[in-house]
């Protein structure tokens, strides 16, 4: 087998959550780049139908809108899917959330909102869609789940937000158990925990936090789209057939 052929993803099809901004978009756009025909979750429909102009400038797009933060909606994106497609080989589970206060002024309900979308989200989608991941596994070829963390999952900083970094910490564990059982199904998982890679979401701190990362970043830069992008497809790939249950940290060495 060709290197080439190893990274070639190109007639797949993959589900990123979060798609339409910020790491999920540059996942998506990636892989939409690379010939992998791409499904993107996102909760709110005017940015959803943003999204799928500018990826579909790249390929084959195709959108739903869903709140993965309520209890149901991995069971509506679920069906949403078996409707439209009849093999899933890519899972991307990218939507998250965080809230800004202070440890001793966090509400319950911002420690709930970013356990739901960024924890129980992964939990139950990545359940709900086994079964579609198993049957478009090939014996040489497994399907992929890619969970996102984060570096705020082992380190701290002074961002005000209680409950991201613990949620992260959470996906990471809950990497390692996905991995330790759905091989069963002929299914890898793996997680990406990106440093500072700029988009909507942490535009609030990014002028107050941003010149300070990069200062600590040994690479001196924030991460680029094509950073992630390429990590995406090669843990899509066979050439990552025997990469399984690992946390991958990609920030420029900002946690060396």
């Amino acid at each position: 087998m060709s290197i080439a052929s190893l990274f070639d993803v190109s007639g797949k099809v993959a589900l990123v959550t979060g798609g339409s901004s910020g790491i999920g978009e540059m996942i998506a756009t990636t892989l939409v780049r690379a010939g992998v025909t791409v499904f993107i979750a996102a909760r709110k429909p005017d940015r959803l139908a943003e999204a799928l102009a500018r990826i579909g400038s790249h390929g084959t797009v195709e959108g739903t809108a869903v709140d993965l933060a309520d209890p149901q909606g991995a069971d509506r994106l679920t069906a949403a899917l078996v409707e439209r497609i009849d093999r899933l080989d890519i899972l991307v589970n990218n939507a998250g959330a965080t809230w800004g206060a202070r440890f001793s002024e966090f509400p319950t309900s911002g420690w709930d909102r970013v356990m739901d979308l960024n924890v129980k989200a992964t939990f139950l989608l990545s359940q709900a869609l086994t079964p579609l991941l198993a049957k478009s596994s090939a014996e040489d070829d497994w399907s992929s789940v890619i969970n996102v963390s984060s570096v705020a999952s082992r380190h701290t900083d002074d961002a005000p937000s209680a409950a991201y970094g613990p949620s992260k910490a959470a996906v990471e564990q809950l990497t390692r158990v996905m991995a330790r059982w759905l091989p069963n199904d002929r299914i890898r998982v793996n997680c990406i925990a990106p440093g500072w890679f700029p988009s909507r979401m942490n535009a609030p701190i990014s002028e107050a936090y941003g010149a300070a990362w990069i200062e600590r970043t040994p690479l001196k830069r924030f991460g680029r789209p094509e950073d992630i992008g390429a990590l995406a497809v090669y843990l899509s790939s066979r050439a990552s057939s025997f990469v399984n249950g690992q946390v991958i940290a990609i920030d420029g060495g900002w946690s060396a």
